[in-house]
């Protein structure tokens, strides 16, 4: 990322050294996330703290290649998956694991791919051992890389809402791209509830009938009365919204039955109003972002079963510009990766 408003660019850059407690990783695999376009073509100078230019790719896995001093817990050849939100690594939060909510660093702070040097590269330098997963054996870089983000963005925003996930609930899975796919497996393997999965393109709604939904819903004019005749009338107990427009946000305030799970993971710039009178009792309304540590093995341990997988689109080095073209104009099915 060379500057704001502006494609990505290839360009040559140093291989980097790690320091200590440092590792370097060879690319296997980097996902292009659809929230690198907002970062690339909507935001300027001065809503990101970053100075450019920086490598994208914050979704990555591969092989360690060399470690810094005082690095053990891997050593080079290991096969890792890269935890992507870096906390401080102190605070209560990071101690749990839960570093993408640390206190000291804020959601969407600086990290690989995105501030900094991330993954679309030869090589990737991580500042410390414990954002490596090892890669659970028969699962390769590519399905990995994209599981760190694609995937354990809505494995988190799913998990969440296990309680209320029973097998005469509903769940509602808006926008099935290269999250929503994802989601719409998470579901079928964790929980037994009914998957209604809701998209503009019968391409995506083919895809999330492949990956076991029970239903699906073209969206527009009529998709919440569609939704709500699929529950009986009752609405819908969990929604995830891997879009965030107003008009998605709008329909998951509508079908949400009361005592509901909204979750808002997309950030296409969509608001909602909420007071005594907008919706029904109770819902409760939340935006997520990414996942824990401990969250990722458990998905890494689901793809290794072959209970979800990742549809990919991917894509060389030398094309790793396309990809994000190919993913501004709707033409990615599954989730980008770029593969080294």
């Amino acid at each position: 990322m060379t500057e704001f408003k502006h494609g990505p660019e290839l360009m040559e850059v140093p291989e980097p050294t790690p320091g200590p407690g440092e590792v370097v990783i060879k690319v296997g695999g980097s996902g292009a996330c659809h929230s690198d376009l907002h970062f690339l073509y909507d935001f300027d100078a001065s809503m990101a703290p970053w100075n450019l230019p920086f490598t994208l790719g914050h979704e990555n896995a591969g092989w360690v290649h060399t470690v810094g001093t005082g690095v053990r817990s891997v050593a080079p050849g290991d096969a890792v998956a890269v935890y992507g939100a870096w906390g401080c690594g102190t605070c209560t939060r990071c101690s749990l694991g839960v570093e993408n909510y640390c206190d000291n660093v804020g959601m969407g702070g600086i990290i690989g791919g995105l501030g900094i040097d991330g993954g679309m590269a030869d090589y990737f330098l991580v500042p410390s051992e414990r954002f490596l997963l090892p890669l659970p054996k028969g699962l390769d870089p590519v399905t990995g890389a994209a599981l760190t983000d694609a995937g354990l963005t809505p494995y988190h925003a799913i998990r969440r809402s296990w309680s209320k996930m029973t097998p005469d609930a509903t769940v509602v899975v808006i926008g099935v791209g290269g999250l929503g796919h994802m989601a719409v497996q998470i579901a079928r393997a964790t929980t037994a509830s009914q998957v209604i999965a809701v998209d503009v393109k019968p391409e995506a709604l083919a895809l999330a009938s492949k990956f076991g939904a029970h239903h699906t819903v073209v969206s527009g004019d009529t998709a919440a009365e569609q939704i709500m005749d699929l529950t009986g009338g009752r609405g819908a107990d969990v929604i995830v919204d891997f879009v965030g427009a107003a008009p998605t946000m709008e329909m998951a305030r509508g079908v949400a039955r009361s005592m509901s799970d909204v979750t808002i993971v997309g950030i296409g710039g969509g608001t909602m109003p909420v007071s005594f009178f907008t919706q029904k009792p109770e819902i409760n309304i939340a935006i997520s972002y990414w996942g824990s540590r401990t969250e990722l093995a458990e998905l890494l341990a689901l793809a290794a079963r072959g209970d979800i997988t990742v549809e990919s689109t991917n894509y060389s080095l030398e094309d790793g510009a396309k990809a994000y073209e190919d993913l501004h104009d709707g033409k990615v099915t599954g989730r980008a990766v770029v593969v080294p």
